[in-house]
Order: C-alpha cells, then sequence, then structure tokens
C-alpha cells in the first residue's frame, strides 16, 4: 500500500483497516475447509486484493502449528506474494459483423473476474496487415489490470475469441475477433505459446495507435523507447 499520503494527512480514509483485513482473514478462514497450506495461501491474498481497492501487492504466511511429519517441528508454512499486474491488449476484427465482435470483446473483456480499472482506446480502421487479400480491420487496445498469470489471461482471452467463432486458417489472415496481449507489466518472456512484450507490436501501426492513446509515454522493455516515439518513427517510414 503506498502510505505516504495517509502519513503526510493523517487520514484514515487514505490508509487500509488493518481490523477490517483481519475480519476479512477470519470469515475467509472459517468458510471451509482446504487440503492444503498453498490453497488457503491463494484464497487469502485473492480475497484481500479484490476487497480493498488501495492494496495493490500482498505478501501471505500461512503457518501450520505441530505439523503431522513424524518429527519435531514447530511449524510449517507457506509464503507467497501476489499482486495486480497491468495488461495491455492488442483487439481486432475484419471478419463478419465487425462491429458486433468488438461490442462482444469490449464486454467480456471488461467483465472478466479478477480485473479492475478497464480502459479502451478509440476503435480505428485500417488496412490488412500481412496477408493484404482481405477486408479492412477495426481495431483498439485495452488496458486492464488483473489478478490473472499471463498464461490463465491469455487462455481467457482464447476463450471470448472462442465465443466469437474465431478460426485460426491462415496466419494474419481475416478473423472475427483477435485478442493479443501486448504487454504483462514490463514482463520479457520467450515460448511458443506467448512472447512478451507481442513480437510484432512495434512493426504495427494499427497497434501503437491505439495503445499511444492508453500509453503514450510507456516505454517498451527492450527496445528503451517510448511507444510515442516509435509511432513517429513508424509514420515517418510508411510515408
Amino acid at each position: 500500500v503506498d502510505t505516504r499520503e495517509a502519513g503526510k494527512t493523517d487520514e484514515l480514509a487514505l490508509s487500509v483497516s488493518y481490523g477490517d483485513i483481519c475480519r476479512c482473514v477470519k470469515k475467509e478462514m472459517t468458510k471451509q475447509n482446504d487440503k492444503l497450506l498453498e490453497r488457503v495461501a491463494e484464497r487469502l491474498a485473492e480475497c484481500i486484493l479484490l476487497q480493498f481497492p488501495q492494496i495493490n501487492e500482498v505478501e501471505i504466511e500461512v503457518k501450520k502449528p505441530w505439523a503431522p511429519v513424524l518429527m519435531h517441528m514447530d511449524y510449517a508454512s507457506v509464503k507467497i506474494k501476489r499482486s495486480w499486474h497491468k495488461v495491455y491488449i492488442g483487439v481486432g476484427s475484419n471478419l463478419g459483423e465487425r462491429e458486433e465482435y468488438m461490442k462482444l470483446a469490449k464486454e467480456r473483456v471488461s467483465g472478466l473476474p479478477k480485473t479492475r480499472n478497464f480502459k479502451s482506446a478509440a476503435i480505428i480502421e485500417t488496412e490488412p496487415y500481412g496477408y493484404t487479400k482481405q477486408g479492412k480491420f477495426l481495431n483498439t487496445a485495452y488496458y486492464i489490470e488483473t489478478l490473472y498469470t499471463p498464461e490463465e489471461f491469455l487462455d481467457k482471452l482464447h476463450q471470448i475469441e472462442n465465443e466469437a467463432n474465431r478460426k485460426r486458417e491462415i496466419h494474419w489472415g481475416p478473423r472475427t475477433l483477435d485478442l493479443d496481449i501486448l504487454l504483462y507489466d514490463n514482463l520479457i518472456t520467450e515460448d511458443e505459446e506467448l512472447t512478451l512484450p507481442h513480437p510484432e507490436m512495434t512493426k504495427r501501426l494499427f497497434v501503437l495507435e491505439p495503445l499511444c492513446m492508453l500509453y503514450p509515454r510507456g516505454i517498451h522493455p527492450l527496445e528503451r523507447r517510448r511507444y510515442a516515439d516509435i509511432l513517429e518513427d513508424l509514420k515517418g517510414k510508411e510515408q
């Protein structure tokens, strides 16, 4: 929790009540019996992060005294750290009822559980990229904060694409709905399922233009340049 303003003003509303957190923990602990300390820790972290908006990160340690391990042990414990993550998503549609698919995407992404602070850029119409024998796209970008891991969040986006009858038949081909994770915090990954930041984002005007509506002064984790500057350079090359 950022405690600076509370410390400067002595205002209770700018802090988080540890009494309320204690009651939250007690309620969660008496709700059900779990077999694993790991499960208890996850439930408590999620409960606190969802109920207290001022809290951005929690570290939870769950201790079990006198664990039944057939030797002396004061306690066994599991400690985890969980936090809200900032995600930027590229959105596109050029097949069928484009406006309806874009509306579906906004409704479903903004309504995902374990998320908050959804924002959307304006929708723009763009020429196809890569495979050019197809119709124009509608594109935009979303910002959202989530408790999901990158892999979990990608799975949620795939479920929404499936709801829009997305078919993956032609690389860069027409699609009813395309949802790509562009950025997940400043995470850098490299695997077949999910590469972060999105490897093509700095080459595509239709990605950078809506992204810059939401995050113009953001800095690319690998290129170490502002997205607004990358966009201007790309526009210059396109002319």
